[in-house]
């Protein structure tokens, strides 16, 4: 008689509780330390070795994905919110104001989104999907005349990378900060305010910020 073969189906599931007690534990390092944290302490923190998590994610943009593809998709969400505010001037600031609060409240999302990861697709996917209705909630706030003419979609990215700093700087204090900050921005950003104010100097060019983003994503292994 030939001897049956044994399922591998408990591999399966072992190799999938440890991909997601691998994405946890790296959920939870990358809001606390940022991007930069060494992946052998997500090892540690999973209960795996750094073998077991190189299997699962060969390189760390691997792993960034699989923590952040959701989480931008967040971030598409709140523009998609703002288009259907009552009016486009709180429809822009709400989502000002949330995208700020999400890189406030974890420090991963705060860099990946002043990041750019070519080559994960799906969180790149989701990302543009966020900057494509960004768009949208600005030329809707032009149109109504409350948001000034020469706001630009880099000038969010600018944003963006300005908060981040702030979160980065201020720590446990970051989240009444970063408030002040968007505060004061959004007071300048009114239409209003610019029939009284200087000429603004000329934005970068997108290609400057695709390149500043991608110079920010070039991460350690």
């Amino acid at each position: 008689m030939v001897k049956a073969r044994a399922t591998p189906r408990p591999l399966r599931v072992d190799a999938e509780l440890n991909r997601d007690r691998i994405v946890d534990a790296a959920q939870a390092a990358f809001a606390e330390d940022g991007l930069d944290v060494p992946l052998e302490d997500i090892a540690q923190r999973a209960g795996v070795g750094i073998a077991t998590l190189y299997r699962r994610f060969p390189t760390r943009i691997d792993l960034i994905a699989a923590c952040f593809e959701g989480r931008v998709a967040h971030y598409a969400d709140s523009a998609a919110q703002a288009l259907q505010a009552p009016d486009a001037w709180s429809g822009f600031c709400g989502h000002v104001q949330r995208i700020c609060a999400m890189q406030t409240a974890d420090r991963g999302l705060k860099d990946v989104l002043t990041r750019t990861f070519p080559n994960a697709k799906a969180l790149e996917a989701q990302r543009t999907r966020g900057y494509q209705l960004t768009l949208c909630v600005i030329e809707r706030a032009k149109s109504e005349g409350v948001l000034r003419t020469d706001f630009v979609s880099q000038d969010v990215v600018l944003l963006l990378m300005a908060n981040a700093g702030i979160v980065e700087a201020t720590g446990p204090d970051a989240a009444a900060v970063s408030q002040r900050l968007v505060a004061y921005l959004l007071e300048a950003f009114r239409a209003d305010r610019a029939e009284r104010a200087e000429p603004l100097p000329p934005p970068p060019t997108e290609q400057a910020m695709i390149r500043a983003m991608r110079r920010a994503g070039k991460l350690s292994r």
